[in-house]
């Protein structure tokens, strides 16, 4: 549904037409957005997941291509025990084709997961990463504004979201979650969910797929943790995002069974403010 940009026909007409300023301006965000993967390659660091997320069916291929496109088809080389799903998720909410890729075959420089190839010489590295190229091939869909927020929050998930639901050793290893304790962060995102169900309003883009997973991932990790309690507009905003068809094919549906219940639970009895 969302063509990659190497089947993209540019026609080229004798007598171009004026240039459309609103165009100009997608162009130049879209390098930005290139150049931004960089940074958001660096802001994370993988991490394994709990048994409730070992779902090895849930990365199933979404969209088979045939067999004469297999050389060229978007791979994602991904395992249930990394963030690699949050992709599949990704990719699963945009409507982008991919294939999942043989891991002997994984061609992150480091080794790690996930890392995603396309059109054979596309290489994108690192979860927050691979969102925001999905976001480029599908930013056409949005304004100029939203399409700047879907990546702001990309980046925010990765360089701030992260370090609050992941507290880490000096080597990389999580030990404990932030959100056991209130955080200035958490209670902003609470406030901002108080007047709408997405981080953009009533659409689910990217931005909710980057945010909500790291928020659910904690549900996973520290299961029990109470976060209607503090945050009952951030609970809310987890399960809409978990009881999502995405999420289900992309994290399997015994893990969304488990967290939407979780937070039916916890949200039982809670106070609600604003128009959610």
């Amino acid at each position: 549904r969302h063509p990659s940009t190497s089947s993209i026909n540019v026609i080229h007409q004798h007598h171009p037409p004026p240039a459309d300023p609103r165009q100009n301006m997608i162009a130049g965000q879209k390098m930005l957005m290139l150049w931004l993967l960089a940074i958001a390659s660096s802001t994370t660091q993988g991490f394994t997941t709990p048994s409730l997320s070992s779902n090895t069916g849930a990365l199933r291929v979404q969209h088979q291509p045939s067999s004469s496109q297999l050389d060229m088809a978007r791979t994602l080389y991904g395992h249930p025990g990394t963030r690699s799903p949050l992709c599949n998720w990704g990719a699963n909410e945009v409507g982008l084709d991919f294939v999942m890729g043989d891991l002997a075959q994984n061609p992150h420089p480091f080794g790690q997961l996930p890392c995603l190839t396309d059109d054979g010489d596309v290489l994108v590295f690192e979860s927050g990463a691979i969102l925001q190229y999905f976001h480029t091939l599908t930013m056409d869909n949005y304004s100029a504004k939203d399409a700047a927020a879907i990546t702001s929050w990309i980046l925010w998930a990765n360089a701030s979201l992260d370090p609050v639901c992941f507290l880490e050793t000096p080597d990389g290893k999580v030990y404990d979650t932030g959100l056991k304790k209130p955080n200035k962060r958490i209670q902003t995102l609470d406030d901002l969910l108080k007047e709408q169900q997405y981080l953009l309003g009533t659409q689910f883009t990217l931005a909710d797929v980057a945010v909500a997973s790291y928020l659910l991932y904690v549900m996973q990790f520290f299961q029990g943790i109470d976060i209607a309690g503090k945050w009952p507009n951030v609970a809310r905003y987890m399960k809409d995002c978990a009881a999502r068809d995405g999420y289900a094919e992309a994290f399997g549906k015994n893990v969304q069974t488990a967290l939407v219940g979780a937070l039916d639970k916890q949200m039982q009895g809670k106070k609600f403010f604003g128009m959610f």
